[in-house]
């Protein structure tokens, strides 16, 4: 016969009740339990090794489904949207990393690829791979994003260099760069706001 099943709010892991409360207690949220190491997650009661290495999975696991399933049914046609979808790309992301999404002229997101990876403090970005992506999508235009895993939001110049050269890339295949989305925690900044690209008609994404 099977035991009743104690619920415990709309998550669930493989530890029991109390141990989730304690967990979330020592971590301060849902997103730090995740994004947590392995050493720090078994230092709670409850959470062993399989335990621990199962929640570290998890994360870059959503994060691979997120970027590749269902992409011609999002639509992300201006900042808020994007701005939304890349906060829960990184989510619990702790290295750096750069998302290229391939936009129709409708604003259909028709393909994610991560084009770029560093540590905490940077990226080495391909400018070849990204118009290429661009291309083989048959894009009218195209968003990046990446995360500042230290917690702030702000371009730096490097940031703003970068998107420039990427708009130039881009435009020299009829491709345009329709925003460059920072990351960090739960917020986001759009560059195309901040002024840096140039003026578009309307306020979407949509060409």
């Amino acid at each position: 016969m099977r035991s009743p099943t104690t619920r415990c709010s709309s998550f669930s892991f493989t530890t029991p009740c109390r141990g989730r409360i304690r967990t979330l207690s020592r971590t301060g949220s849902l997103d730090a339990v995740f994004a947590a190491d392995r050493a720090a997650l078994e230092e709670v009661e409850g959470i062993g090794e399989n335990a621990s290495t199962l929640i570290s999975l998890m994360f870059p696991m959503m994060r691979r489904i997120h970027a590749s399933s269902g992409a011609h049914e999002t639509i992300l046609s201006d900042t808020e949207q994007a701005g939304a979808y890349f906060l829960d790309l990184f989510l619990g992301e702790r290295e750096e990393k750069l998302y290229e999404a391939c936009l129709d002229a409708k604003g259909r997101l028709l393909a994610c690829h991560l084009v770029a990876e560093g540590d905490t403090d940077s990226v080495q970005l391909n400018m070849r791979k990204i118009v290429e992506n661009a291309l083989k999508c048959g894009a009218s235009s195209v968003l990046l994003s990446h995360n500042h895993p230290s917690g702030v939001a702000l371009p730096s110049p490097a940031d703003n260099a970068t998107t420039l050269s990427v708009f130039d890339a881009l435009r020299t295949v009829g491709v345009e760069l329709a925003d460059h989305i920072i990351v960090a925690d739960d917020d986001f900044v759009s560059l195309r706001h901040n002024g840096l690209l140039p003026e578009r008609k309307g306020n979407g994404y949509g060409i």
